[in-house]
């Protein structure tokens, strides 16, 4: 890795931290700096501004943990409905990146930034929507395969299951770990109502 690749992903990195702690709009470019071994003029030299920045956080420092967090186990599964709990149990009380009273980072972006900016609600919208997709097609395997019911939705359950992990995410930051461990006993039940 080149001095200036480091730079970069140093800066992503703390960048990503500081959102996940404070919010994007409460993290300026002072704080990131001033928590690095990195200048202003490198900043500027990786990013025109904050909002480049912030867009390559998705991309470049959310987007590969979430693709093998949440992508990876419904590829590579003989038994979808499974790997979706699997899934979602290592996620909530597992995942020692995330912590409880922040929620997720990417569900933290969507609800802060969707409404004001256009750019990131595509960027996040993106990242979701492959999560989405891998849903569907893993809950389409399993209805090919016989392993559940053929009148199930598989774009609703997608829908179901991710809309229900941005709650137990938010319940999570008022209640702790037990907002976790409720969600996913129902999803367990919602899960196995399926068969």
């Amino acid at each position: 890795m080149t001095k200036a690749e480091s730079t970069r992903k140093e800066i992503l990195q703390r960048s990503f931290s500081l959102i996940y702690a404070n919010g994007y709009q409460a993290t300026s470019i002072d704080q990131i700096i001033s928590t690095t071994e990195v200048t202003k003029g490198d900043f500027f030299y990786h990013f025109r501004n904050k909002d480049e920045m912030g867009l390559a956080v998705i991309r470049e420092a959310m987007k590969p943990g979430m693709s093998s967090a949440w992508i990876r186990p419904l590829t590579e599964t003989v038994d979808p409905l499974t790997a979706i709990y699997d899934m979602m149990e290592e996620v909530l009380l597992r995942n020692r990146l995330f912590d409880v009273k922040y929620g997720c980072p990417a569900m933290n972006l969507a609800e802060e930034m969707s409404p004001v900016s256009p750019r990131f609600r595509t960027a996040l919208s993106e990242l979701l929507d492959e999560w989405q997709a891998a849903l569907e097609k893993s809950i389409s395997r399993a209805k090919k395969s016989k392993m559940i019911r053929t009148d199930v939705n598989a774009r609703e359950v997608a829908m179901y299951v991710t809309g229900g992990y941005a709650g137990a995410r938010i319940m999570g930051k008022l209640y702790g770990r037990d907002a976790y461990k409720g969600y996913l006993r129902q999803l367990k039940n919602y899960l196995g109502s399926m068969r």
